[in-house]
């Protein structure tokens, strides 16, 4: 049985502030304490957003705010092989990293990469000789201006940090589970990962939250990437947790010359998703990709807002979110592509595409294009419909029943929103995936 609490509105943003001292008083890494009291009081000076902010305009948080939450979750689990095996990709490969309750649990995670520096956060924090690491990297890109990043400065303590060094190419896939269980009480993740991909260096990383529980958990999660030149950095999000489930996470991308970075985002399960994601371009000859699919129903609600800063010339960015939305859920899409007056030669491509089932089932969408430079080649466009009724037609007069056709032209318009996943067994997971939310058999 889910708990409830019908408590005021503010009830959060009170915990949160008298959590804070005894969360301080629990950490051994006390360089930031200061760091993260000023970001108590920024957070505590914007509040939490409300549909009166415009980047909140179509999603109401009051759900999550209004309930209480564990800031100290338990420790004790009992999650077995079995359960993470099913949470796999299928892969034989793949080096993972494994949370529960916020804890890196050794035994349940399986890391083969050498030459490199590969740590939990909250260990990484402890550890005098990242100090200068954390000094020059943490919260430098990460927003100011955000409840959320704030929030999550104050009270980060779970996640990993890795450093990829000049010149290595991690040919491993790594997939990092974030897993809760044996919660009595709605609980609150305040989650942080730093990553580092230097001059030359290569590494991809799969990212996936589970609640095993039926309390609501709240994950508040912020990624900080830095990808150097001729570096490529690979950021793939699996979303597909269960209804009691609360996920707003933001990530932030700093890219400097001639280097790729790639973030996809697969958005099938939590009752609240919100995606934040922030590409910053510090050089030259930057490619920059974004995908995303969204298939979702009954009430729940996926937000994606992006953001390109195109800050020097020559540069490319591509964004494509496909969208399919039935029962009563919302689908909000805001693009933005920012180019700076010397940002000539730019290439910024923007596309967002919804597929609406029924009449209960809405989508706000916004592309967004700010350009100073007068030498460039931008698009950005959006679509929201139903299915195309001349195609339907056409599959059934070949003998395929109208739920299966339906089906297939859903996948069909899906599917090429992941054709850049250069990791097979995750280009299959999210096929198969595809082909579970829209009930179709599909042979892979």
């Amino acid at each position: 049985m889910v708990q409830t609490t019908d408590i005021p509105v503010m009830a959060l943003k009170e915990q949160i502030k008298e959590n804070h001292g005894e969360f301080l008083e629990s950490l051994r890494h006390r360089f930031l304490d200061d760091d993260r009291k000023a970001a108590l009081q920024r957070f505590e000076n914007l509040g939490f957003p409300t549909k009166k902010d415009e980047e909140y305009k179509y999603t109401s948080l009051k759900e999550i705010t209004e309930k209480q939450y564990n800031f100290f979750p338990k420790e004790g689990h009992n999650i077995t092989k079995e359960q993470l095996d099913e949470l796999h990709l299928g892969e034989e490969n793949f080096d993972w990293i494994t949370f529960v309750n916020g804890k890196l649990r050794k035994e349940l995670s399986n890391v083969s990469i050498e030459n490199v520096e590969f740590l939990s956060f909250n260990y990484a924090l402890n550890d005098e000789k990242h100090r200068d690491i954390f000094e020059q990297y943490f919260n430098t890109i990460a927003s100011k201006d955000s409840a959320f990043t704030n929030l999550n400065q104050a009270y980060c303590k779970y996640g990993f940090f890795l450093k990829v060094p000049k010149n290595v190419v991690i040919e491993k896939p790594i997939h990092v589970f974030y897993i809760s269980q044996n919660q009595e009480e709605n609980t609150f993740y305040n989650t942080r990962n730093l990553l580092i991909v230097e001059e030359g260096a290569k590494v991809e990383i799969i990212e996936s939250h589970h609640n095993f529980d039926s309390v609501y958990v709240l994950t508040n999660s912020v990624t900080e990437i830095f990808t150097y030149p001729n570096a490529k950095a690979d950021w793939h999000k699996v979303q597909n947790d269960n209804d009691t489930s609360y996920l707003i996470d933001s990530t932030f991308a700093r890219q400097e010359k001639d280097s790729l970075t790639t973030v996809n985002t697969f958005s099938f399960g939590g009752k609240l998703v919100r995606n934040n994601l922030d590409f910053i371009h510090n050089g030259s000859n930057i490619n920059s990709f974004m995908n995303g699919i969204t298939i979702i129903g009954k009430d729940q609600l996926v937000d994606h807002h992006t953001a390109v800063h195109h800050n020097q010339p020559n540069c490319e960015s591509y964004q494509n979110y496909k969208g399919i939305f039935s029962g009563n859920s919302h689908g909000v899409f805001n693009g933005k592509v920012f180019v700076d007056k010397i940002a000539q030669k730019t290439n910024a491509y923007q596309q967002n595409n919804n597929v609406l089932l029924n009449e209960g089932a809405t989508i706000d969408t916004k592309p967004q294009l700010e350009i100073f430079a007068d030498d460039v080649k931008c698009s950005h466009g959006c679509t929201v419909g139903q299915l195309n009724e001349d195609a339907l037609f056409y599959l059934r007069a070949r003998g395929i029943s109208k739920k299966e056709a339906q089906a297939l032209l859903l996948y069909a318009f899906a599917n090429d929103a992941m054709q850049n996943i250069d990791i097979e067994p995750l280009k299959e997971k999210i096929s198969k995936l595809l082909a579970e939310k829209l009930e179709v058999d599909i042979e892979f």
